[in-house]
């Protein structure tokens, strides 16, 4: 039996196959939870419970900008996304009143006019990576979960095909570096500083060639009556080159591997497309894009559950485990895409919900019931037990899931 001294461990091999286990344990033996986390040896709290969760992303009292707030132990680790970059100013870690500014002039591009016009391409990409998956020899779904985003993303921005290619390997590099490569840190940077280099060429790009694109949209706030600084402009477009491919390919791929390991769920959703729209908040609840939020660094002394947090502790917003809490979902380890009750924490809460969360929506519920539509016969190319998500703190990815047609 384990005991309140045996807690499972975070962020090691065995979490990162099943990480709901680990919540589970937590939820019940220690929901504000202190540890060390694995890089830099840095002293953190993990909060698992679904009220605890939810307030801590609305909690003012902490900040997401690692840079101001964060302990000199945090600071010396290397966690800091894009640190010494642009990256590092993007909206998902600014304090108001910047915040309030930057996002109000952001969202000034997500209308619903302007997403309506989204479907359209949507549906194009999604028929042409269907075409592609059918002809593969070898058919993974992550090559068909990757391109739908990548197109989609840099159709909507209006990159340039040319430069297109690049904008990903340095995605790639970013997200899915080797943790082991003594040069990791680096890396990372420089591919950080490379996804700004492409933003600032689209925007000199688009200020010659404005066109009907979200950059043009962006360029109007910083150009027109409103302001975005220069530096902001480019953070921004940025930010959207990053969060609009990997957390919707890694939302594709798990959706298509919870209905695979849910026959019933996907006989459902085939016969009645009217559940698509609970569908896919199902699959953002049931294993979504991200494991836990992004850093919350207390920005004072203070308590959480009687736990003491000192100013400068990064605290760790367990999203999934918050969204597999028994207390808010029945049976949370089941995929039920009719299912009814809170609104799930997998796109965040308060300041930082995700802005791009409309056009996510939207590419996961045409990209996976047009993929279980064409192949109705889909399954796994390999024993289940072979499946395996990446190492990586933040991200819930599946490298790759082969199938069958």
């Amino acid at each position: 039996m384990t005991t309140a001294q045996q807690a499972p461990v975070l962020f090691d091999s065995t979490y990162y196959q099943d990480p709901y286990t680990v919540y589970d344990w937590l939820r019940v033996h220690d929901p504000i939870h202190r540890f060390r986390f694995p890089v830099g040896d840095v002293p953190m709290v993990f909060v698992s419970r679904y009220d605890d969760v939810k307030a801590l992303l609305s909690d003012q009292r902490f900040s997401n900008d690692g840079v101001a707030w964060g302990s000199e132990e945090f600071k010396k680790s290397g966690m800091i996304f894009g640190a010494d970059t642009l990256i590092g100013r993007i909206l998902t870690v600014l304090d108001p009143p910047d915040h309030t500014r930057v996002r109000k002039l952001a969202m000034g591009a997500f209308t619903p006019r302007r997403a309506a016009t989204w479907k359209e391409p949507v549906e194009r990409i999604v028929n042409t990576a269907l075409d592609r998956l059918e002809q593969s020899e070898n058919p993974d779904v992550m090559d068909y979960a990757s391109k739908i985003p990548a197109d989609v993303t840099g159709e909507i921005l209006g990159f340039p095909l040319d430069r297109f290619q690049d904008m990903l390997h340095a995605i790639e590099r970013a997200f899915h570096a080797d943790p082991s490569n003594p040069d990791n840190e680096a890396e990372v940077a420089a591919a950080f500083e490379e996804i700004v280099i492409y933003g600032r060429e689209l925007i000199v790009e688009k200020r010659r060639n404005p066109g009907d694109d979200l950059t043009s949209v962006f360029i109007q706030a910083r150009d027109g009556e409103d302001r975005l600084t220069e530096d902001e402009l480019v953070s921004m477009v940025a930010l959207m080159i990053m969060a609009g491919i990997d957390t919707t390919r890694n939302l594709i791929g798990s959706a298509v591997l919870g209905l695979l390991d849910h026959p019933d769920q996907r006989r459902l959703l085939a016969e009645h497309p009217e559940h698509t729209a609970t569908a896919v908040e199902e699959f953002l609840r049931y294993d979504g894009a991200f494991c836990v939020g992004l850093f919350r660094l207390a920005k004072e002394d203070l308590e959480l559950g009687g736990v003491p947090v000192p100013a400068g502790t990064p605290v760790v917003a367990g999203l999934q485990s918050a969204n597999y809490d028994p207390e808010k979902y029945r049976d949370p380890r089941r995929l039920d895409i009719t299912r009814e009750g809170p609104r799930h924490l997998a796109l965040g809460h308060g300041l930082h919900n995700c802005m791009g969360a409309a056009l996510a929506r939207l590419e996961t519920s045409v990209a996976v019931p047009a993929l279980i539509e064409r192949f109705p016969n889909l399954r796994l190319s390999v024993p289940r037990e072979e499946i395996r998500f990446e190492e990586n703190w933040l991200l819930r990815s599946l490298p790759s899931l082969p199938v069958a047609l």
